[in-house]
């Protein structure tokens, strides 16, 4: 799960990092992938409570991002 969330991440951060949308729903994606409850894993694109949080490398926050929350 952790590498298709970091594959998310490399495939959507260019230039100015910042987390959009089209992130989020891909995250959510790869996270469902894994899933092991079926039912769960077929809930609505989108309705997944989910929070994404960018650090710099010095750990500093910048930017925290969710839906559904």
């Amino acid at each position: 799960m952790n590498r298709a969330v970091t594959k998310v991440a490399h495939d959507h951060i260019s230039g100015k990092p910042r987390i959009t949308e089209a992130m989020l729903n891909h995250v959510e994606v790869a996270v469902r992938a894994y899933d092991p409850c079926l039912s769960c894993a077929t809930h609505a694109l989108g309705q997944m409570p989910l929070v994404i949080e960018m650090h710099d490398v010095h750990g500093s926050l910048l930017q925290r991002k969710g839906k559904c929350v």
